[in-house]
């Protein structure tokens, strides 16, 4: 800062004298590229009009060029630019690099054809700037056309290829750069080894990153940091401990950078309490370390204490970007926080971010995962710039809410768009197809998945079809599918035929499903569960004793039934029969208002869906106070005025006798009831819903 002080001063003395010579203007010319002072050398070019000092040199042009191109004032490079009457090659060179680092690619690509001649400058400017923003193929053809015009590529070029490479986890081409480094003797150059090893460590070639790591003599921060981040990103955190405690025994101080993926290693095998340790500690925290920890918390089950670091973060008046705005609404759709959701959103606003594709995308899903569908499409509608994870937020979103039919539309549409579908668009189609029984359909856009799009279904893809075949009654069908599958069901499969096995009281096929899950996962209470409600169903009471005392033995606990409502941004959280809530005596004098009028209407609690062999009384209490009814009394009691929809958050499916009562409850109350259980949204409005009796 000191010396920009001085240099504005010296510019100020300038000006209070009046006219200087070449050689004053070409020292304080010389000292604002040093410094990188665009604001000084702006003064500069002005004296320099108002003095009419007008030189015929383009030397005085290269250099104010060179400084706005550094400084990334683009627009007073184009200016002055245009206004030369005599450019060189170093002068085009400038005014490329000043595109390059602003990111007007199309503006970089037209100059650089418009050029009279190239050099080797012009090429690596070029594909320097077009990996620094994403193009990294386009990069790669102009490093083919470099080499057939006979410019044989620098260690600036290799670094640049060698991170269009890391990019595009493009293995097959770093090797082959690798063999370019070492024919030409470049491997004793410090930033191109960085590179080459990044490169392999980003592509998952930890082995060898680690064997060349190894072999370099002198090995600055970066390098540390490269390796360490690529054992974090491939998913081993214990080495990438063990390498932070080598770095630190070698002499090297770790920067925030290093900090960021050690906090990332501890986050990744379970270590908050070691995490938050180090994270205080740090004197001044960044973005990164910020963003990696409230991303670590929400991914270890601390979804409450991820808000609260994001608003510490902001106390803290660090500015978060998209990654860190998209983290922390991904908090709030996994917690279906549509309040904090909104708040979130108008913060992305507020920092210009909601163009963001990552924030878009995390906003299309967090209102989709919160029941609210219309502000996911108008998020979608206004987003400049689209990508597949936007679609498939929308899509996904479309079929888990009930609306089918706009889904496969909406489909449709993408590849109307030239946009090439992934395994998670090809999810959310099947998911539609199955919840709308569209069995031709499904199949088609199965099938399509390879003969179409070249790609191999995933195990998710044949779960959507055993899904809509047993859903519709076509069981042997769906078992036919799986013993046709390429690969070894997994647990997802056999729970999916244990499912559609319940719902078509098929116990034979259940046993077959349920006989698989318990190799799978001996411990895993649902099959048993299950499995006990169907031999229940069918009066099989024997069976159900059985696989009681198997439970016992194997002493499995069944997973306790919970349904949370959030009201003014507190999450109330209910379990069957509950009477622990303050409100307790307001909250069952409203259900059993609610029942009454109910059985008044015509409606009655289907004891039959109670599978114990108890009296009739005792299925009646049992039944009644399921916990998503007790959420629902307290969210009539808390909002019982208004047009905003209650919403109730599920952990496993919603019962049919609490799925027949929302929808009455919809129509003698007049309100909108939102409820997402394990599998799906349920809107019931007027005495429907959305799922239509299909869940």
């Amino acid at each position: 800062m000191k010396v920009k002080q001085k240099l504005r001063e010296a510019v100020d003395l300038l000006y209070s004298c009046g006219r200087a010579g070449p050689e004053a203007y070409s020292r304080l010319l010389l000292e604002c590229f040093r410094t990188v002072d665009a604001d000084q050398a702006r003064r500069l070019q002005s004296h320099m009009r108002l003095h009419s000092f007008a030189p015929d040199s383009t030397f005085f042009h290269n250099r104010f060029l060179q400084i706005y191109a550094k400084s990334g004032y683009v627009s007073d490079a184009q200016h002055l630019f245009e206004r030369m009457s005599h450019r060189d090659l170093f002068s085009w060179n400038a005014m490329l690099s000043a595109y390059s680092k602003s990111g007007s690619v199309d503006d970089l690509l037209s100059l650089f054809n418009q050029m009279p001649t190239h050099d080797t400058v012009s090429y690596n400017t070029t594909i320097a700037g077009l990996v620094g923003h994403g193009c990294c193929e386009k990069a790669f053809e102009f490093l083919n056309r470099m080499q057939g015009e006979g410019f044989v590529p620098t260690e600036h070029t290799h670094v640049s290829v060698l991170n269009a490479c890391s990019q595009l986890l493009d293995l097959k081409r770093g090797r082959q750069i690798h063999g370019w480094i070492t024919a030409r003797n470049l491997k004793e150059n410090l930033f191109v080894w960085n590179s080459l090893i990044d490169m392999y460590a980003r592509c998952g070639e930890l082995d060898l990153a680690r064997w060349l790591f190894d072999r370099m003599v002198t090995r600055n921060i970066v390098l540390w940091n490269s390796m360490i981040h690529g054992y974090l990103r491939n998913g081993q955190p214990k080495k990438c401990l063990e390498l932070f405690h080598d770095m630190r025994f070698s002499g090297v101080n770790p920067d925030l950078v290093t900090v960021s993926s050690i906090l990332g290693a501890l986050l990744q095998i379970g270590s908050i309490a070691e995490a938050d340790k180090v994270f205080r500690g740090i004197e001044k925290r960044d973005k990164v370390c910020w963003t990696t920890m409230i991303a670590g918390h929400a991914q270890n089950g601390k979804e409450e204490d991820a808000l609260t670091l994001f608003t510490e973060m902001l106390l803290d008046d660090v500015r978060p970007d998209g990654f860190t705005i998209s983290s922390v609404v991904s908090v709030s759709a996994r917690l279906a926080s549509l309040d904090r959701g909104k708040v979130l959103h108008g913060k992305a606003v507020i920092l210009g971010l909601e163009g963001d594709l990552l924030v878009s995308s995390a906003l299309i899903d967090m209102y989709s995962k919160c029941g609210d569908t219309t502000d996911a499409r108008i998020v979608f509608k206004l987003m400049p710039t689209r990508n597949v994870v936007s679609w498939n937020a929308l899509i996904v979103g479309y079929a888990q809410n009930g609306l089918d039919q706009e889904a496969l539309v909406l489909y449709e549409s993408m590849l109307k768009e030239k946009l090439t579908p992934d395994h998670i668009t090809f999810v959310g189609v099947l998911s539609a197809c199955s919840h709308a029984g569209l069995i031709e359909c499904g199949q088609r856009y199965f099938h399509s998945i390879s003969e179409q799009h070249g790609m191999k279904p995933t195990l998710d893809h044949y779960t959507c079809m055993i899904n809509l075949l047993g859903r519709s009654g076509y069981m042997k069908e769906a078992v036919d599918t799986i013993q046709g599958m390429p690969e070894e069901p997994n647990s997802l499969i056999w729970s999916t035929l244990l499912f559609v096995s319940a719902l078509n009281k098929d116990v034979q096929h259940g046993e077959l499903a349920a006989r698989h899950l318990f190799e799978l996962d001996p411990l895993d209470a649902s099959p048993y569960i299950v499995l006990s409600n169907m031999y229940a169903a069918s009066g099989r009471w024997d069976g159900v004793a059985s696989l009681r005392s198997l439970m016992k033995d194997r002493n499995i606990r069944k997973i306790a039934a919970y349904s949370s409502i959030e009201i003014d941004n507190k999450v109330h959280k209910f379990v069957s029969d509950d009477r622990t809530h303050p409100q307790r005596d307001k909250i069952y004098d409203k259900l059993n208002g609610l029942i009454k009028k109910l059985q008044e209407a015509g409606f009655a609690p289907n004891t039959k869906l109670v599978l114990h062999d108890v009296s009739e009384e005792e299925k009646f209490e049992s039944i009644c106070y399921h916990s998503e009814k007790l959420a629902l009394s307290f969210g009539l009691i808390s909002k019982p005025l208004g047009t905003i929809p209650i919403r109730i958050v599920k952990n496993i499916r919603v019962c049919g006798d609490c799925h027949l009562f929302m929808k009455f409850v919809s129509t003698i109350t007049q309100r909108s009831i939102v409820l997402r259980d394990s599998n799906r949204f349920h809107h019931f409005d007027n005495g429907q819903c959305s799922c239509r009796d299909y869940w």
